[in-house]
């Protein structure tokens, strides 16, 4: 991949994309993770005036904060920061009170947090007629390592066909700082969590099958009952043909 040609031809492509649409810009999310700073600077490069970025921490680690903001000083596009802690904990309470079988630290229950921020993110995409940007990449979405409606959410996916190291490539070339690129991959729904450790292997096997069709059998075995298991996030919902 030339990281040069890959930008400049994904910049291009959401700027048509958006345009398209009507749209007068872009909205992400910024989370502090390689992939939103990458695809944030994609959309500054497509849309200089026109691109903000929202920072939406809810239980967060407060070094995910600073991460997003490092990124936005430095590419230079404004933000806004929404705290989401509360009404995630009264929308909890307000579970729990429905039904006591609720888990306050559950999967189903962490889920509402990237599910808020869809809603957050398109209340200001409305607001200004733009577009929301995801930060999915294809190693991930592959093997539906997603909210659905969460941060599955969204109008483009600009590094979709892109697998994890490709977009690593795409951060050195675009001079994005260090701290960032080293920082190990996570989804920040709880504290400690990685995203390796989630999906139970490695970016490098993940991305080696996604290329190459090869890897050991049990990582095989793995990521395609993976990606069979969540075909339904990867589908518009089934209309009846009738």
């Amino acid at each position: 991949m030339d990281p040069k040609l890959m930008s400049e031809k994904l910049s291009r492509w959401i700027y048509d994309k958006v345009k398209e649409a009507k749209g007068e810009g872009c909205v992400i999310g910024l989370s502090g993770g390689i992939d939103s700073v990458v695809a944030s600077i994609l959309c500054k490069m497509a849309f200089p005036e026109t691109t903000l970025g929202i920072i939406m921490p809810c239980h967060s680690h407060p070094g995910d904060e600073e991460d997003a903001l490092l990124g936005a000083e430095k590419f230079q596009f404004p933000t806004l920061t929404i705290d989401l802690k509360d009404i995630f904990n009264s929308f909890v309470e307000l579970l729990i009170s429905a039904d006591p079988n609720v888990e306050a630290k559950g999967l189903s229950t962490v889920n509402m947090k990237p599910r808020l921020r869809m809603i957050t993110l398109y209340h200001f995409a409305a607001k200004y007629n733009r577009l929301v940007i995801g930060t999915g990449n294809k190693s991930e979405i592959t093997i539906g390592y997603f909210t659905k409606y969460g941060d599955g959410g969204v109008d483009l996916l600009p590094l979709g066909n892109l697998v994890k190291h490709q977009v690593y490539e795409l951060a050195r070339y675009l001079d994005v700082p260090d701290k960032l690129i080293q920082k190990p991959p996570t989804a920040g729904l709880w504290e400690g969590q990685t995203d390796e450790n989630e999906m139970g292997m490695g970016y490098n096997d993940l991305d080696h099958f996604i290329l190459t069709g090869e890897g050991r059998p049990e990582i095989v075995d793995k990521i395609t009952n993976m990606n069979a298991r969540s075909e339904h996030k990867r589908r518009r919902p089934p209309i009846p043909e009738f």
